[in-house]
């Protein structure tokens, strides 16, 4: 089964440091096949027949991660097909007005869209947009007002915890990458 590990909060502002070579190296090393990184802030697009009902891929992935790079790192597993049903059922605003900043919050188990959308609290609906599919969200906001939005005033909250982010061309080149 074709997979994305998406990983939280590496090799930004100089901290926590994981050269793609190297992730690429570690992925491998599990046993999963495909292998391949896109860009350096952690997206793993991978191959696997997980089946060790003991433990999660979440759980493994992040436990190898540690090990390998001596920290812990949050990891959002996304299959291929959950992946691919979201971006084209994503509502059609989300991706499309060059006014506005258009971005992907992929929840982490075992947080849940409803709960990460409940804590955030009410959008501004003048200027944000908000949607979610499975465990994916979209969120779009205009570039002018961006700072003023609810999602802008999450980092360093419980729900920014719960999500790794990615804008919509990193979320649209993963999703024409794991058709391949």
């Amino acid at each position: 089964m074709k997979t994305i590990a998406l990983l939280r909060g590496i090799n930004v502002g100089g901290k926590n440091k994981v050269p793609m070579k190297d992730l690429k190296a570690c992925f491998l090393d599990m046993g999963f096949t495909e292998v391949e990184t896109y860009i350096n802030s952690g997206n793993i697009l991978f191959k696997t027949d997980w089946e060790n009902a003991e433990q999660s891929l979440q759980d493994y992935c992040q436990q190898r991660i540690e090990i390998a790079f001596g920290f812990p790192v949050l990891v959002s597993i996304v299959t291929a097909d959950e992946l691919i049903e979201a971006v084209q059922k994503a509502p059609s605003w989300w991706g499309t007005d060059p006014d506005m900043r258009h971005n992907t919050l992929f929840v982490i188990h075992p947080a849940k869209a409803e709960e990460v959308l409940s804590e955030i609290g009410e959008i501004s609906v003048e200027f944000e947009k908000v949607a979610y599919i499975g465990n994916i969200i979209f969120w779009s906001s205009a570039l002018e007002k961006n700072s003023r939005t609810r999602f802008s005033k999450i980092v360093g909250t419980k729900p920014y915890q719960q999500v790794t982010i990615r804008n919509a061309n990193t979320t649209r080149k993963l999703y024409a990458m794991i058709q391949d």
